[in-house]
């Protein structure tokens, strides 16, 4: 990994949540790890006058924790020399040519490259991209000169909205500017996808229709919208979770090897893959799908509120917490095999995962084989916590006759001691300053990914008689979520059965 350029990086909502929480402590680890040129500015705005004294006091509690030794706060402090601030108020155009002053009065090595981050809300977006433009902060003049930005998401409401967003941004930046980030792409173990399918002979002939039966993707959560809920009410599960994240991973997971490995290479294989799959007509709809909502239950001893309960949530609210889908991709590689997607807040367990399930040998000779516990040999791919693989296969029981019984081989990222796991935005914030986008979502992803699941909301939000269904708080959601299966002896995975009092944990 190169060391980026000098740079100025400037962070719309620099005194926001997201800020405070993940990027800041993102940069110093970077600056940490010597991976930051030796000459960079980081200017955070927002809407409140400070000074970058006060700015930096506020950063210091960020950063730092009770346990810090002198040696961690002298690297934090010298860290925060390169941190600045700058008053914005976004719905004032006379802000922004401050902002202009303020860059120009930076050394010229460090303001020639610029990365805006704009961790807003999205009504946000389209107006700073417009006044950046006017001000042509967006060109890239001379030499090797780069100006990129980068957008949290949501990217858009649904099709149409995802569609005028893209315009908006596209009449400002040219794609190769924008950076449309999602964290969970910048997670290692997301990334290790590709390599542990395309740098491994053993696995990659058999990545197919031929010897794969059905692959389930799994984004549990443990605990339920919280504070959140006037942001969580108008989108749910499907906007939230699948229409980036779950779909961002099914693209890699289904992906053709690209031939090359550069970031278009790979987003143009991806994007293959999302234009691929089948629409779920409306007719299927009530038999490919199974939403859910939680209800009031006891977990472990606690009464937990039901979710119209929570803080700013409608009591009719039908926003569903939990989304059970079934997918197809239409192509060669992967026809007529069913992709089994799932989310949810109040589940057991905060786990992340990919399972592939692979074809039964055929013809069984093994008499005292427990086919209902064996499962099949199994490929799990742990995105979070205790990140790994696990292979799961059977093996004879010592002692006479032929008796067969499920064991697992399995690597977890831990045992790799010499290694630390990076945050996903440690990743994604070097990246982009590398100008690498290989993580990073293009335009025509967002509108394909939002095209096959808008049909899917449009119904819901059209047809009275779709079925919501209330599952307690801290089980697996709605147990018609196994009708999507097309083998009565078929189930979802269920990881960490055997939890402790702390949820937080769960093995491979």
């Amino acid at each position: 990994m190169r060391t980026p350029d000098p740079f100025t990086l400037i962070i719309f909502g620099g005194t926001g949540d997201l800020s405070h929480r993940k990027l800041f402590p993102a940069l110093y680890k970077l600056f940490l790890q010597q991976r930051l040129p030796q000459r960079f500015k980081v200017l955070g705005l927002g809407r409140n006058e400070i000074s970058d004294k006060v700015f930096r006091e506020q950063l210091t509690h960020s950063l730092s924790d009770d346990t810090s030794g002198s040696s961690e706060r002298e690297q934090i402090q010298f860290f925060l020399q390169h941190v600045h601030f700058q008053q914005l108020d976004m719905s004032h155009a006379d802000d922004f040519q401050h902002l202009k002053q303020r860059v120009h009065s930076f050394d010229k090595e460090v303001r020639d490259n610029l990365l805006f981050y704009v961790a807003t809300a999205p009504s946000f977006f389209s107006s700073v991209a417009r006044e950046l433009t006017a001000l042509g902060l967006h060109k890239e003049d001379v030499g090797n000169q780069w100006r990129r930005i980068i957008f949290e998401k949501p990217f858009g409401n649904d099709l149409e909205s995802a569609r005028q967003l893209n315009n908006e941004l596209l009449a400002c930046f040219k794609e190769n500017q924008i950076y449309r980030i999602d964290h969970y792409l910048g997670k290692e173990s997301v990334q290790n996808m590709l390599a542990f399918r395309l740098a491994n002979g053993l696995f990659k002939p058999l990545w197919n229709r031929q010897f794969i039966h059905h692959i389930e993707l799994t984004a549990a959560e443990s605990l339920g919208v919280e504070d959140r809920g006037a942001y969580y009410d108008p989108s749910g599960a499907m906007r939230d979770m699948v229409q980036n994240h779950l779909l961002q991973l099914l693209a890699i997971i289904a992906m053709e090897p690209p031939s090359h490995f550069d970031s278009t290479s790979i987003r143009d294989e991806k994007v293959k893959v999302l234009k691929s799959l089948r629409p779920i007509t409306e007719t299927e709809i009530p038999t490919h799908t199974v939403r859910g909502q939680y209800i009031a239950s006891t977990i472990r001893g606690e009464r937990v509120p039901g979710y119209r309960t929570e803080p700013d949530v409608p009591e009719s609210s039908s926003t569903e917490t939990y989304i059970a889908l079934k997918a197809y991709i239409d192509n060669e590689r992967w026809q007529d095999v069913p992709f089994y997607i799932r989310t949810g807040k109040r589940l057991p367990t905060r786990v992340t995962e990919v399972v592939i399930h692979f074809n039964g040998p055929g013809h069984q000779i093994f008499n005292d084989i427990d086919t209902q516990s064996m499962g099949g040999n199994q490929l799990v791919l742990r995105i979070q916590p205790d990140e790994g693989v696990l292979l799961k296969f059977g093996l004879k029981v010592p002692g006479a006759g032929y008796q067969i019984a499920p064991v697992g081989m399995d690597f977890h990222y831990s045992d790799l001691s010499e290694s630390e796991l990076p945050e996903a935005y440690e990743r994604l914030i070097l990246d982009a300053l590398i100008g690498d986008s290989t993580l990073f979502s293009r335009a025509d992803a967002v509108e394909a990914s939002w095209a096959f699941v808008d049909p899917i909301i449009h119904y819901w939000n059209t047809h009275s008689e779709s079925k919501l269904y209330g599952y307690p708080a801290g089980t697996w959601g709605p147990p018609e979520s196994l009708d999507l299966f097309e083998e009565t002896e078929e189930d979802w995975r269920y990881p960490c059965k055997n939890l402790s009092s702390d949820d937080s944990y769960c093995e491979l």
